[in-house]
């Protein structure tokens, strides 16, 4: 026994010993010295076998201590009022809204719990875009929008009119967007951030794509910082954190996440059983972000001070979210004798009332605690920073929402809860003001409105705000697309004739810098290599190794000017780079020409909300689906074989979606987007597929009108040479299918039937057209019908119509009827399969001989063949005609 208590006496002096000496480190030679000593530390330790793992997690309080934060440099009382301004009227604003339309909707607790998060940035830390850094970018977290229209409108920003019209945008006199909506409200908004999970992802290469245009020397280097705030049960999104390691890979100290962790999502905890901040430490620690928590009040300051061996901070440490939702309903007492359970911990409270132990806040709640964690923040360097605050859902709001599981869902308080809340913010209205739900607003020389203009002038004005319009660029040399007009005799795919544009595009002097390649590591499928070396891969170290292939003639390069963004297996990365680099006129004053390639099965399917989002930020570039088709990429099998992402955009109001057969065809699209997008400024983006199956790329047909029908939708593309046919046909083809399209016309000739061949290179054009006709023509009775242009092309033809593409029958369908005659469409419904060109045709029926079978069923269906005519003909085509449904297969 005496053994063992020498034992531990000498356990005891090593350990102080080497505490002591920490202490004298820390002192002498600073933070940097003491991690360089662990670190050999932990490595002597793994040499001699000694597993050491490397805690990601701190203990349950504040990073920040007492004595180690600055002084608050603002007015705190008028910033408190200030903020409680806000907080009625962004209750209000929801409240008012639903007593005016039962069920519109809105959100009360989410700015409740926020407020002070917002508040402290924007008095101090959010810079406008007339600041000299050229301003911060802050997305806004989408339910918290209440409390930021609240600000606006005491900035004089918005009218009382507009906040009374919340979520009735159609009313008169204007309203405001539920959520933030560029779309909607184009000056104000910068970013959609309420499809929960977008906005980490967007923010994060936002603040990427920021460092690139600054190692590309297109703009000029600054201490601007993109915020995010986000919510913790957005954080189990899996868009929310899978970048997380490319934002410390590239070392974003631009870049700051707040996550306010009130601990509730919509139904409930978001860890009852755990500690979200915990685990969001952990992951943010081991992806390489630098993490600061602020999780408890000034309050909390002199008792954390009194627990002087560490049994508070333990206990803090054990306790559970679920736990702490419930202290923050329940009364004091009940914290003294659950949280502080202890005769020990009890005493570290005897000095407080139950009252007062009510009364202690939440970190995220005071604004010296969160000023000091932003200010640590903006100066940290080499990493990015995530602050995880501790909030309380609905604070302020009362006991029926303060942090109650059903606070989210919480959009009506009656005349007792108003004239409560009103009571705890201390509002100078009436009763009657307050049954009514008036806003209040100060007058413009009062000291509330006063100062919170001076903060925002002397930061570089008002957020959000956002350019309503961008820099145009001039158009480049018609000479980089008139090779294409010409064809080809050699055989090339459609995919390295736009890599050959793309090419082009790069080197003219008007708008060869802007252009920026996107690439989800496919580069060399889609034949880009070559640019490797012509443009360099954007990298911010440059390239600190000698590539395998150096002494190749396409050797891999890295570049920190690099213009080609090479993002990896990430689609939704990729896209999220398109749309930093597509909204960068709007964002950065600097607009820039995205062109990103895909696979098209792993496009609109994969990325489809993305693509939303940037719809409604007004995006603008190409969009390129490689590869498509459903039989045009042979072997790869179902999961690559895409059949269906045509008719995947037509939901997306401002995207043109085409799909070319032929080089002529891709440089007049890509002539005419970038005309409409980035010379006249026009809200739209491009869409267009290619494929990688080689043929000779045929000229473009004589006549003035081709272009003008290549950018519409359709134009004739060859019409019959048969002299003396018997029966006439019109056949609609596109994309990989166009081929089969004319190897039918030759068929058909042979059964005496002269068909005229159109391109089509998109039926959404031809859709969209004719639905804006018929739209016209409902609205003006009296006046002459307009006709869409797919019918104009076709009312003076004769014969069947014939549509086939390698992508589902719906697309074509989607025209049938502004058709003169019936349609009949082949397509590729059902699964992909692993085959060769050939034979997934003939799988899918979409082949020369389906295409002409369809033809001569179609006359015997007028009438004007006979049915045995028909079926010596399917004999002779080799159709039969009990083959499985493809779509069944």
């Amino acid at each position: 026994m005496a053994n063992t208590t020498l034992d531990e006496l000498i356990r005891e002096i090593e350990t102080r010993e080497w505490l002591e000496s920490l202490d004298f480190v820390i002192q002498k030679e600073g933070p940097q010295r003491v991690r360089e000593l662990l670190a050999a530390l932990r490595a002597r330790a793994q040499q001699a076998g000694i597993d050491t793992p490397v805690p990601l997690t701190t203990p349950y309080i504040n990073t920040i201590p007492e004595d180690r934060q600055p002084p608050y440099p603002g007015d705190l009382e008028i910033e408190r009022r200030i903020e409680n301004i806000l907080r009625w009227n962004a209750a209000a604003m929801v409240v008012r809204a639903n007593r005016r339309e039962d069920g519109i909707g809105g959100h009360l607790s989410t700015y409740a719990s926020a407020a002070t998060l917002y508040e402290v940035g924007f008095h101090h830390f959010f810079r406008g875009p007339d600041h000299p850094s050229g301003g911060d970018k802050v997305f806004f977290q989408g339910h918290a929008a209440p409390g930021i229209y609240a600000r606006a409108f005491l900035e004089g920003r918005i009218t009382e009119t507009q906040l009374h019209n919340f979520r009735r945008e159609l009313a008169e006199g204007g309203g405001l967007s539920s959520y933030p909506h560029p779309w909607l409200m184009p000056g104000f908004w910068q970013f959609p951030t309420v499809s929960m999970g977008l906005g980490p992802l967007m923010a994060i290469y936002q603040a990427r794509f920021d460092r690139y245009l600054e190692h590309r020397g297109l703009k000029p280097r600054s201490d601007a910082k993109v915020w995010a705030f986000l919510g913790d049960g957005e954080m189990d999104e899996p868009e929310a954190t899978g970048a997380l390691r490319l934002a410390a890979r590239e070392e974003l100290d631009n870049l700051i996440f707040v996550v306010n962790c009130n601990l509730q999502r919509l139904d409930g905890p978001v860890r009852g059983n755990s500690k979200i901040i915990q685990e969001l430490e952990a992951l943010f620690r081991g992806a390489g972000w630098h993490v600061i928590k602020v999780l408890w009040s000034s309050d909390w300051d002199p008792i954390l001070a009194r627990d002087r061996d560490g049994r508070l901070v333990e206990r803090l440490n054990r306790v559970l979210d679920g736990e702490l939702q419930k202290y923050a309903v329940e009364s004091g007492a009940y914290m003294r004798e659950h949280l502080f359970n202890t005769p020990e911990l009890k005493e570290l409270v005897d000095h407080l009332s139950d009252v007062q132990l009510k009364q202690l806040r939440r970190g995220g709640h005071d604004p010296v605690k969160v000023y000091a964690a932003y200010k640590a923040a903006v100066e940290h360097t080499g990493s990015p920073v995530v602050i995880l605050t501790q909030t309380v859902k609905g604070y302020l709001l009362g006991e029926k929402d303060e942090a109650r599981n059903v606070a989210h869902d919480r959009k009506k308080m009656d005349d007792d809860e108003l004239l409560a809340f009103r009571d705890r913010l201390g509002l100078p209205l009436t009763d009657e003001q307050v049954r009514a739900v008036e806003f209040y607003r100060p007058a413009d020389d009062s000291r509330e409105v006063t100062y919170a203009r001076e903060r925002r002038r002397a930061l570089g004005g008002s957020l959000p705000q956002r350019r309503e319009t961008m820099e145009r660029l001039p158009a480049p040399d018609a000479a980089a697309f008139e090779e294409f007009k010409e064809g080809s005799d050699r055989k090339v795919s459609t995919t390295m004739a736009t890599v050959r544009l793309l090419t082009n595009l790069l080197r003219d002097k008007n708008i060869g810098a802007r252009i920026v390649p996107i690439v989800p590591d496919e580069a060399r499928t889609f034949g880009m290599e070559s640019l490797f070396r012509q443009i360099g891969i954007y990298s911010p170290v440059g390239q600190l190794y000698d590539p395998v292939d150096s002494n190749t003639l396409l050797p891999y390069k890295e570049a920190e000017n690099g213009q080609m963004l090479e993002e990896g297996i990430t689609e939704d990365g990729a896209m999220a780079s398109f749309i930093a680099a597509g909204t960068s006129g709007y964002t950065n004053g600097i607009t820039m020409v995205p062109f990103f390639w895909f696979y098209s099965m792993f496009g609109l399917q994969r990325f489809g909300d993305l693509a939303w989002a940037a719809a409604e930020q007004r995006v603008k570039g190409f969009l390129v689906g490689g590869l498509c088709g459903r039989t045009q990429l042979a072997g790869e099998g179902l999961q690559h074989q895409d059949g269906h992402s045509h008719l995947l955009a037509y939901p997306y109001p401002n995207l043109k979606a085409y799909d070319p057969a032929f080089a002529f065809e891709i440089a007049a699209i890509v002539k005419d987007g970038l005309r409409r997008m980035f010379v006249e400024g026009e809200d739209v983006f491009y869409y267009f597929t290619v494929g990688n199956e080689n043929y000779v790329q045929l000229p473009m047909p004589k006549g003035k009108n081709v272009e003008e029908g290549i950018v519409r939708g359709m134009y004739l593309f060859r019409k019959s040479s048969l002299r003396k046919p018997v029966y006439r046909a019109q056949l609609l083809g596109s994309g990989a299918i166009m081929n089969e399209v004319l190897k039918a016309q030759d068929l058909l000739e042979e059964y005496g039937v002269a068909a005229d061949v159109w391109s089509v290179t998109s039926y959404k054009e031809l859709y969209r057209d004719a639905v804006e006709a018929e739209r016209w023509n409902l609205l003006h009775p009296e006046a002459k019908p307009k006709v869409p242009y797919v019918r104009q092309l076709l009312e003076g033809t004769e014969g069947p119509i014939v549509a086939a593409s390698d992508y589902v029958k719906a697309l074509p369908d989607s025209i049938g009827r502004w058709l003169p005659r019936p349609l009949v469409s082949l397509g590729t419904d059902g699964f992909g399969r692993s085959e060769s060109r050939e034979a997934l045709r003939a799988f899918f029926e979409v082949d020369a001989r389906w295409i002409t079978y369809a033809v001569l069923w179609s006359l015997a269906r007028e009438g004007r063949l006979e049915a045995g005519a028909v079926a010596a003909a399917m004999r002779e085509l080799g159709i039969d005609a009990e083959k499985p449904d493809p779509v069944k297969s």
